[in-house]
């Protein structure tokens, strides 16, 4: 009987895993749909190019090298386990010590989970250096940032490694980030930021005096779509990440995720919305969708522990500051077209910095040592790559290139080919 009933709940946790996986998975398609309706319809194919493209180099290669790099075990020659003995090491276990409920799950489920997750911090770099990076340039940084960068910054957290030999973020620092507002969103904002400032602003973005210029995106029904989509897509990215479903409790658990994912993405649409009329005196569109990703980013660290209450409140706070963030980018002309940094690196730095709040076993030095560990080495080592290929290739289109838009000179084709005089 306690073989069947922990056979049970290793096909519930295995699937419920995959199905989350495919959730995470799903995102791809929102970050697709959010950039490209937030860049200019000449650049439409462009961007849909590299969200298809780089979720691909994702995924191979984390397969080759990076899943390695951050859990150890190597799967790329020698496969991954199916279960059978973490299964039978697992009863064993539980015959000396008694059945609690515990349980374990594929591991070929595992990386399933984890590699969606790679795709989604490469998918942040996307929109930010959208409209005037070269294709080849962005796949061989994507190659860097999924195969050596992100599984690095990985094994110090959620791999359990130290950094360096020198300190350990979890048990010397306490560091926690549940679901990855700094492993996986604030990561992928370091390395775009350290990809705006080696390419530069769009043509006409900031004029001669530093005054901001608007450039409106050409979709905003598909950037609405691709802002619901990673809404649901959420689901899967913080309620897998309890990494178990059958039992009560943790089926419990999996349940208050879900609610505080939903209640701080709508927290975060109603702090943007207010900050936006206030400061601009309308409703903007873009700044409420960034507000919901700004929520979903914020309580990503830490979902299992706020009360919905405190949870859309930690949204609303993301949404506030993903706008104020914006504002500030646009300063400095850090351009960045869909907001990318601000919502996933602002707001994710927030969202680690939120946790102590609700959760007693963090505390605020480690959640800085640990942000800092992660924003360091990203974008140091990022830098060094765009640097590199910048001085071998370029790494940014030419000025006609970027004129008629880099549909035409990346890909040959364009997205509404029937809406142009050519």
């Amino acid at each position: 009987m306690e073989n069947q009933i922990f056979q049970l709940q290793y096909a519930m946790d295995t699937f419920y895993f995959l199905v989350c996986g495919a959730l995470v998975m799903w995102m791809a398609a929102g970050f697709a749909m959010l950039e490209a309706g937030l860049v200019r319809a000449k650049n439409t194919t462009e961007i849909l190019t590299k969200n298809v493209m780089l979720f691909a180099i994702a995924c191979t290669a984390y397969l080759v090298v990076g899943y390695d790099i951050m859990y150890g075990g190597g799967i790329f020659l020698a496969g991954i386990d199916g279960g059978e003995t973490l299964v039978a090491d697992a009863l064993a276990a539980s015959a000396e010590a008694g059945f609690d409920g515990g349980s374990v799950y594929s591991g070929a489920s595992d990386f399933f989970f984890q590699v969606v997750f790679v795709a989604t911090a490469m998918s942040i770099v996307s929109g930010a250096v959208a409209e005037r990076m070269k294709l080849s340039a962005f796949a061989l940084f994507a190659v860097v940032m999924t195969a050596f960068i992100y599984p690095m910054e990985g094994a110090w957290t959620w791999g359990g490694n130290s950094v360096f030999g020198l300190y350990s973020l979890g048990d010397d620092f306490g560091f926690l980030d549940f679901a990855g507002s700094g492993i996986v969103h604030m990561a992928g904002a370091a390395a775009a930021l350290a990809g705006v400032i080696f390419l530069g602003a769009r043509k006409g973005k900031y004029g001669e005096h530093g005054e901001v210029k608007p450039i409106p995106g050409a979709n905003l029904p598909m950037a609405t779509l691709g802002t619901f989509i990673l809404w649901m897509g959420w689901f899967g990215f913080n309620g897998g990440s309890v990494l178990k479903l059958g039992d009560i409790a943790n089926s419990n658990a999996v349940a208050l995720v879900f609610l505080n994912t939903n209640a701080a993405a709508a927290g975060g649409v109603i702090g943007a919305l207010i900050i936006a009329k206030a400061l601009f005196g309308k409703a903007d569109l873009t700044m409420i969708l960034n507000g919901a990703l700004a929520g979903l980013v914020a309580i990503t660290a830490g979902p299992d522990t706020p009360t919905p209450l405190a949870a859309t409140l930690i949204g609303a706070a993301g949404g506030v500051l993903v706008v104020l963030s914006i504002i500030m980018m646009d300063k400095f002309k850090i351009d960045d077209p869909v907001g990318a940094i601000s919502v996933h690196g602002v707001v994710g730095l927030w969202g680690l910095l939120a946790v102590p709040l609700t959760n007693s076993d963090a505390n605020f030095t480690g959640q800085l040592v640990g942000a800092a560990t992660i924003f360091v080495w990203v974008f140091v080592t990022s830098a060094i790559v765009w640097l590199v290929l910048k001085l071998v290739m370029g790494i940014r289109v030419t000025e006609e290139e970027e004129y008629a838009g880099v549909d035409l000179s990346e890909c040959g084709m364009e997205a509404y080919p029937e809406f142009t005089d050519r």
